[in-house]
């Protein structure tokens, strides 16, 4: 994220970044079956957390899914006392950049989330990157919230890897670990900053392509 577009920017300009970087590969939702085993219906509000990378595209796509309530940047894997940006970028916390997702299971599933976490939020297939992100912190990992959300991302994950959507293994991890938020300049960062160069580069690429792959989950 910021610790490495802002050199490559001044060295290169934004226009020969967009043109020259793998920003493309984020241009279109892959095509991915939905979920065959899903978390039964509840009522109330539930929370799935995920992490895929740099957290404001992360953040930026989820969103804008409908039943999404709200979305939290933060740190999951490691500890209360290392939820930093500046120890997280160490890379030697164990944390991951994660969002926290708060939704309506009567109005988007588990299972969806799943689905738009593995087509178009992050690759997959990526191990401890993102894009041009390095490090463990960059991470594809699932903390689920409860045994059915074990279960199902579990069954997801083998499920897509019979399909050979991606081409590659899927690297995705599931793994135990408390959620923090991140910094208050983290949050809400897509919308705050929507010329950022990384933003530009990377994820307003990524939210269009959510858009044009989930029309009617997008809002």
């Amino acid at each position: 994220m910021l610790k490495f577009i802002l050199p490559i920017a001044a060295a290169a300009g934004l226009g020969a970044i967009a043109l020259s970087s793998g920003a493309a590969n984020a241009e279109r939702a892959i095509p991915i079956p939905a979920a065959a085993q899903d978390v039964p219906r509840a009522t109330g509000l539930q929370t799935a957390v995920l992490a895929g990378g740099c957290f404001w595209g992360m953040e930026a796509v989820f969103e804008h899914v409908k039943g999404v309530k709200s979305v939290t940047a933060g740190y999951a894997g490691g500890t209360r006392d290392t939820a930093s940006y500046d120890q997280v970028s160490t890379e030697r916390t164990g944390h991951a950049e994660a969002i926290r997702i708060v939704f309506d299971p009567a109005q988007v599933s588990y299972g969806t989330l799943l689905r738009v976490y593995f087509s178009i939020a992050h690759n997959p297939t990526e191990l401890n990157r993102q894009g041009p992100d390095t490090g463990p912190s960059y991470r594809s990992a699932i903390f689920p919230q409860t045994p059915a959300q074990k279960a199902v991302a579990a069954s997801y994950i083998a499920q897509l890897g019979k399909t050979r959507a991606f081409g590659r293994p899927i690297v995705t991890k599931l793994e135990a670990g408390q959620f923090f938020p991140a910094e208050a300049y983290h949050q809400n960062f897509f919308d705050r900053n929507p010329t950022h160069p990384y933003i530009v580069m990377w994820d307003k690429p990524k939210l269009a392509a959510f858009k044009a792959g989930f029309p009617t989950l997008a809002r």
